[in-house]
């Protein structure tokens, strides 16, 4: 193992969703500011192999690397926040820690000893741990450990933890711990009850934190971080508190002000090289809460119940939005809901349409008449994958006359526009077997998606098992939806534009998972561009 890269786990109690993943963004995020080399990896306690096959309902969205690995959204946190790439060594769960254990017991690489938890599971767990640190390119590798202590499954990754912090020298490992201080309003008191309880918990386990994270309702006072310094054996000056914040962008920002990444510098006794350097994020937060210009667009899908189904979607929003000083409001319309009865008054009013990626038959033609509103009412369209396929369905049946589906909806249609790629076609698992990961995409000049871009070959992320069918190709292009852009190596279609139309794309790929803070992604910034364009003119 290296002893170059310092590694920091953050766990967490009392309850799920109190941010993990944010407060291990922003911490990387000033050490990066600091000059550091920062990488976070998730460990996710739940027994598939990836996220690849949960339904967005459970899970949120499947965030997806240039590797082709089906990975948490909080990966996505990771990249944002960070600028960075992530891989398919950024996200591990227990079921494939049980899967390489298991295959190699088959393999007989355990001479024949009775494989256990303890030490064959949390040795494959510590191996994945300090797989990042050991490529030497690292200062300080971030671990998430997902769940919340004292969950049956969470218990190995906890004593994984356990074991680094004897495995490596003092000064090398330090814990986080992120919590919760509920407010109780009748009493008008924060409790540390719940805290002290989920500390002892990891303190059974043989974990002691080093600094505690308190998400609360209101500001900690200095005899409550007294207390809580008091019961769980930590310094009151590792008592750091997370007040709910108006953005997740604004987090680094807090927790600087809480002297957070002062207090993990001191405790892994490593010299501070710089005070950090937040100018660009700061410059990204005026810009985000002093907009000049509002716009509102719709995004049809069918998980819009949960806008984490979409995160990465709902972030580039963000990001471009800022990058035009606009502010974007994202009004999510469920595709089911769509009809010929009510698509004017769902989506006349609005700036710009995205339709969304997803799978299977529901709700997918709400969508296609959604496509057709926005094409005919020259409202800009943003299609990313299935909205994209969508657009395309839609022109062959209301342009060419065709009587056209994918065969993802029909199987049995007579204009398969949209076909399961042929190598798909054998595909027995449905995990890990898509088309997935970077792709290049070469793009016309002349073309909206190049005019963003700037240049002609581009590399983009995709999840899907169907695509364009070329068969069609030159019928479609000739009535006015040209391809713009398609795969060097295959010739797959990759891009579609609409001629004498404001703004309409259509990507087979995800456009989404690549947009940053500090670096927005094109066609969303040229689409919101399009939108306030479309509402000058309303106005």
């Amino acid at each position: 193992m290296s002893l170059t890269a310092k590694y920091i786990f953050v766990t967490g109690g009392v309850t799920s969703s109190l941010g993990k993943g944010i407060i291990a963004a922003s911490l990387a995020q000033l050490l990066q500011a600091r000059g550091f080399k920062v990488t976070i990896q998730k460990f996710d306690p739940y027994l598939n192999i990836d996220p690849g096959t949960l339904n967005p309902y459970e899970h949120g969205e499947c965030y997806v690397t240039d590797d082709g690995a089906e990975t948490d959204l909080d990966l996505g946190h990771y990249e944002r926040f960070l600028n960075i790439r992530t891989s398919q060594a950024n996200n591990v769960t227990t079921g494939r820690i049980y899967n390489n254990v298991i295959t190699k017991e088959r393999k007989g690489e355990y001479l024949g000893k009775t494989v256990q938890v303890i030490p064959h599971i949390t040795d494959e767990i510590k191996r994945n741990l300090f797989m990042l640190g050991e490529t030497g390119e690292y200062d300080f590798v971030i671990t998430e450990i997902g769940g919340c202590v004292g969950d049956i499954e969470s218990l190995p990754f906890i004593e994984a933890v356990r074991q680094v912090k004897w495995d490596l020298p003092p000064h090398n490992v330090i814990v986080i711990h992120l919590t919760l201080i509920p407010y109780l309003k009748a009493a008008k008191e924060l409790k540390t009850k719940p805290t002290q309880h989920s500390v002892k918990d990891l303190l059974e386990a043989g974990v002691q934190p080093d600094i505690l994270v308190c998400r609360t309702e209101m500001p900690l006072p200095h005899d409550i971080r007294k207390k809580l310094a008091l019961f769980c054996n930590v310094h009151i000056n590792s008592v750091i508190e997370a007040m709910d914040a108006e953005t997740i962008y604004d987090v680094p920002i807090l927790m600087r002000k809480e002297k957070l990444d002062e207090r993990v510098l001191a405790k892994l006794k490593v010299p501070a090289k710089e005070e950090p350097m937040l100018d660009d994020w700061k410059n990204f937060l005026g810009k985000l809460k002093n907009p000049v210009n509002e716009v509102t667009i719709g995004l049809v899908g069918k998980y819009v119940s949960l806008p984490d189904a979409y995160k990465s979607i709902a972030e580039a929003f963000v990001h471009a939005g800022a990058e035009n000083d606009c502010k974007v409001n994202v009004r999510w319309i469920s595709s089911e809901d769509v009809n010929p009865e009510v698509v004017d008054s769902m989506l006349n009013n609005l700036d710009g349409v995205l339709v969304a990626p997803g799978f299977g038959e529901r709700g997918l033609e709400g969508k296609i008449q959604t496509i057709r509103y926005v094409r005919e009412n020259k409202i800009p369209f943003f299609g990313i994958c299935l909205g994209m396929q969508c657009a395309v369905v839609e022109f062959a049946r209301n342009v060419l006359g065709l009587e056209a589906s994918s065969t993802e909806l029909n199987p049995k249609t007579a204009n398969p526009v949209i076909d399961m790629m042929e190598e798909q076609k054998k595909v027995v698992n449905k995990g890990g077997t898509m088309r997935l990961g970077s792709y290049d995409c070469k793009l016309k000049k002349g073309s909206k998606a190049f005019a963003a871009y700037g240049e002609t070959t581009i590399h983009e992320r995709h999840r899907h098992r169907y695509e364009f069918n070329n068969k069609y190709l030159e019928q479609i292009e000739h009535a006015g939806l040209k391809a713009v852009g398609t795969n060097p190596g295959t010739n797959l279609v990759e891009v579609v534009e609409l001629k004498d139309h404001p703004w309409f794309v259509g990507v087979q790929y995800h456009p989404e998972l690549k947009s940053t803070v500090l670096n927005p992604h094109p066609l969303f910034v040229k689409f919101v561009e399009a939108a306030l364009e479309r509402k000058k003119v309303r106005v």
